[in-house]
């Protein structure tokens, strides 16, 4: 008996849509239905943050659409999206909408979905590892650490404007014992950094950025809250990358 018929997975149905995470990078993250889905997809809509391993595990005939958003090119528009989903599904093929990480943490997946129950679309969400837990605990970072941190902060990089959101407690957070996880930051790092330290965090408190996490490319870079603009800027690290700052990242 194979695999899929072993755990009893839900049929991948010709005209739904699979809103799939990928996890952090490695294919041995990925589960099982994620898998399943890349193995039985017609259609693969991807992001920027798959990585290759991963893709090279698509089904061959499958069609593949690259919809990832880099700043400073070209990129689909959410609603351009949101409408090939659609249009795929109702031309009755099997479409996975592949994410880095979870659909559901800053993967937009929650919007797909909405979009997708308006049109009577029928889809499944298949949650995946999201590199602010996994991607950090292959580079030996601990999101919790007993004796450290009884909280984590998943922060966003940017929001929809390319900028540092500006609705966040900085005085909050800066105060705060939990590690702060940063999604796409690296770019708006130094402006993060800043504005911790002028709320009040220590410039020793340590920072870890963790560079295309669980891949065979992966570099961590460690450094502190006063020093890591220095440091990521002479270091250069490639994105995508999570950074955690506060006592696990040491």
């Amino acid at each position: 008996m194979e695999w899929p018929n072993m755990l009893n997975l839900p049929k991948f149905q010709a005209g739904s849509v699979w809103i799939a995470g990928a996890g952090p990078g490695d294919p041995g993250l990925l589960t099982a239905l994620a898998l399943q889905a890349l193995q039985q997809a017609d259609v693969l809509v991807y992001d920027a943050l798959v990585s290759p391993e991963i893709l090279r595990l698509v089904r061959p005939s499958a069609k593949r659409i690259h919809v990832g958003k880099r700043r400073g090119q070209p990129s689909a528009k959410q609603s351009e999206i949101e409408a090939v989903l659609v249009s795929w599904a109702r031309g009755g093929h099997r479409v996975l909408r592949l994410k880095g990480g979870d659909p559901f943490v800053f993967g937009r997946g929650g919007e797909e979905a909405l979009a997708l129950r308006q049109a009577g679309i029928p889809f499944r969400i298949v949650p995946g590892i999201t590199a602010g837990i996994g991607g950090l605990a292959y580079a030996g970072i601990p999101v919790t650490q007993r004796g450290l941190n009884n909280a984590v902060t998943f922060i966003t990089g940017h929001g929809s404007d390319g900028a540092l959101p500006d609705d966040l407690d900085w005085l909050a957070l800066a105060r705060s014992r939990s590690a702060l996880v940063l999604y796409m930051g690296l770019r708006t790092l130094p402006e993060t950094a800043m504005r911790l330290l002028a709320a009040g965090a220590s410039p020793g408190t340590p920072v870890a950025v963790v560079s295309e996490a669980s891949t065979p490319r992966q570099q961590v870079l460690r450094s502190t809250l006063g020093e890591c603009t220095l440091a990521v800027a002479r270091a250069n690290p490639k994105a995508p990358a999570i950074i955690v700052i506060g006592q696990v990242a040491a």
